[in-house]
């Protein structure tokens, strides 16, 4: 398969900011390609495309796998096994969190809450205590709020994201200082400055 400028600049710099990430670059470089392209692809296809070994293609694709951003299809009469990612951007992002979740957030909280509840932590310095509850603290409130928006469907996780962006404006005082002023007379509402906001 030959890429299009836009494609190849696409997938080099998706494997770029996933080096970043501590995600290997071929990993990286292979979701990008499938969610670029938007069919699925064999294993050949993704190593003659992006130039790599067949065995770092494999291996790849399992890690892509474990982490369900990548699925296996068929195509009638072929007996190769294809692979494809979701090309719906907010369900790859729900995917992303809910694994990063799973592995680095809920195994930490874990810790912590073991340490908190262990007989030894109250012979800790005071400071030392309070510094690691606010941490547990954060890091439950973050995992409360995540779980939360992986409920919500893409639709509605944009609709709060963008309430949220509005909500940030307005509480600095942006929609303040930016809207113009309502005309006095009838028809005055006190809550007339609240209307950009998105609603749910």
């Amino acid at each position: 398969m030959e890429l299009t400028e836009i494609q190849r600049k696409f997938v080099v710099h998706w494997g770029e900011m996933g080096s970043m990430w501590g995600v290997n670059r071929t990993v990286s470089q292979i979701h990008a390609l499938l969610f670029a392209h938007g069919k699925p692809m064999h294993a050949e296809e993704l190593s003659d495309t992006l130039g790599v070994a067949r065995s770092n293609i494999s291996n790849s694709l399992k890690e892509l796998q474990a982490w369900n951003l990548v699925r296996v299809t068929h195509i009638l009469g072929d007996r190769r096994d294809y692979f494809e990612t979701s090309v719906d951007v907010w369900e790859l992002f729900r995917t992303v969190v809910r694994e990063r979740k799973e592995r680095e957030f809920d195994p930490t909280i874990r810790v912590l809450r073991e340490l908190v509840s262990s007989p030894d932590f109250q012979k800790e310095p005071a400071d030392a205590q309070d510094r690691i509850r606010s941490t547990m603290d954060l890091m439950n409130k973050l995992a409360t709020w995540a779980d939360e928006m992986l409920r919500l469907s893409p639709g509605t996780l944009d609709k709060v994201l963008t309430l949220g962006a509005s909500v940030q404006k307005f509480v600095r005082g942006d929609t303040a200082l930016t809207a113009p002023a309502a005309p006095a007379g009838k028809g005055d509402d006190p809550d007339a400055h609240h209307a950009s906001l998105p609603m749910i």
